[in-house]
């Protein structure tokens, strides 16, 4: 069903991890150091990349860091449990979704086929079901297009990087400019509704998309905070 690669020194998660991934048709590639992982990943890059944080070499941010210079891709990161700071940073970087480790195989590909559906690499048709024809053509607000279809961003006509999450999110905000849009609007226009969010990965993915626009027009301010209400998309 996909390619995925799996990067974590711990042997026995990526021989438990690789066969209930197989098992579900999926094709894996494992790797025990984040540099190896690093390299196989912008040389073959997969549909999904699962890190963990704790490896030698080069730690999982690290390796979220470098990748999000050059690609989308979607990432689940896998964490202890008591790591916090590790959510709070890997969503700062840019990741998709995390574990917490340990984990029930059932949850693991729960989340795996989660963001496979997101990033639409599952052959399935998105979170919502079936994309109506309006939803996949090309969406302009203002200096902003958004094109679902190729998975493309342009603020006045140069390209943003967007991951999988964060265009669904600014999507759902610039489908009806000037109405707010909860937090728990947002995680169901961005997550499948078995996979729970808290208010923080929103506001986080949400800083992360922010900063993006700004690197290209530094007076970038189309996405306005109603504090303790929500988002919503100002079209300039």
């Amino acid at each position: 069903m996909a390619n995925i690669t799996l990067v974590d020194d711990d042997e026995n998660i990526v021989t438990s991890v690789s066969l209930a991934l197989e098992s579900h048709g999926h094709a894996v590639k494992a790797f025990f150091d984040g540099a190896a992982g690093l390299a196989a990943l912008e040389n073959e890059p997969p549909d999904l990349a699962i890190l963990d944080v704790k490896m030698p070499r080069m730690d999982g941010m690290e390796v979220l860091r470098r990748l999000r210079r050059t690609s989308d891709l979607p990432v689940i990161i896998l964490t202890s449990k008591d790591d916090e700071i590790d959510e709070i940073l890997g969503f700062n970087l840019g990741a998709d979704d995390y574990i917490h480790k340990p984990f029930s195989q059932r949850l693991l590909l729960e989340r795996v086929k989660a963001v496979l559906r997101r990033a639409g690499a599952d052959g399935g048709e998105g979170v919502a079901g079936p994309v109506s024809e309006a939803e996949a053509r090309a969406l302009k607000r203002g200096k902003l297009t958004l094109d679902p279809a190729r998975h493309d961003c342009l603020w006045e006509d140069r390209p943003v990087k967007l991951t999988v999450t964060e265009f669904l999110l600014l999507q759902s905000l610039a489908q009806r400019p000037g109405f707010v849009k909860s937090r728990d609007n947002l995680m169901d226009a961005a997550y499948d509704d078995q996979v729970y969010v808290d208010d923080r990965t929103i506001d986080s993915h949400i800083k992360r998309m922010r900063k993006k626009f700004r690197e290209i027009d530094p007076e970038f301010d189309a996405i306005e905070t109603l504090y303790g209400v929500g988002y919503r998309y100002r079209e300039s």
